[in-house]
């Protein structure tokens, strides 16, 4: 079956970086688009960047030009480079699979990992 991990998580002081991986199995990784997604206590899940399986990228505007995500095949790994980190960007971070083939990142995913944490310390 899909199974998604994230790892990478941790404190980091305002203005730092992270690098987080999500390690894929149990489908064909090249068909499917892959994002990262966030959730903030008290706050619902936001979408911050996506990677389509043609390798198509698209970022939440508030972190567009700080965060670079990237998929790597031949691991089945999906990654976000995170700098520039933001108080505002403490969140857990889940990465979604969803099947589809092309440059479109799809909204609704049916496959998500156990999240990785993510706080910036001010």
């Amino acid at each position: 079956q899909i199974q998604l991990v994230e790892s990478g998580g941790g404190l980091v002081q305002s203005g730092g970086s992270l690098r987080l991986s999500c390690a894929a199995s149990g489908f064909k990784f090249d068909n499917y688009a892959m994002s990262w997604f966030r959730q903030a206590p008290g706050k619902e899940r936001e979408g911050v960047s996506c990677i389509a399986s043609d390798g198509t990228t698209y970022y939440a505007n508030v972190v567009k030009g700080r965060f670079a995500i990237s998929r790597d095949s031949a691991g089945n790994t999906m990654y976000l480079q995170m700098d520039s980190l933001k108080s505002e960007d403490t969140a857990v971070y889940y990465c979604g699979a969803q099947y589809y083939s092309g440059s479109y990142c799809p909204s609704n995913y049916t496959s998500w990992g156990q999240g990785t944490q993510v706080t910036v310390s001010s």
